[in-house]
């Protein structure tokens, strides 16, 4: 196991702010119409944010099976961040980036720690 738990959570924190500054500055104008779209199709705002977050999901599931040559490291990372992502929305958890960053990072550290220990138990 090593350190690679501190790996993936490095990557995906990586991940999330190549997402958000990709869509949000690169591409805002087509992610407005994406939206408009999804919003037509779903016609609920809270479906609408999870389409979003299940596109950003399959977006670090791509980037972590790339840098990690592996789809179970990209499926795992992408879920648990997006189930992150869910809890604190549906919590109401109001938080400024750095720690929303760190919420993530600590979750999904614990995360990759306790798959990756459970997994070498062999």
């Amino acid at each position: 196991m090593e350190i690679l738990w501190f790996y993936i959570a490095v990557v995906l924190a990586i991940s999330d702010e190549v997402h958000s500054r990709i869509m949000w500055n690169v591409f805002f104008d087509f992610y407005i119409v994406l939206a408009g779209l999804v919003k037509k199709t779903v016609v609920s705002n809270i479906r609408m944010w999870i389409v979003h977050e299940a596109l950003e999901a399959v977006f670090h599931c791509i980037v972590l099976s790339i840098v990690f040559f592996s789809l179970e490291i990209g499926i795992l990372g992408a879920a648990i961040h997006m189930v992150i992502d869910l809890y604190h929305e549906f919590s109401g958890l109001e938080l400024k980036p750095l720690y929303h960053r760190c919420l993530h990072f600590v979750i999904e550290s614990i995360f990759f720690i306790l798959i990756l220990s459970a997994g070498s138990l062999g």
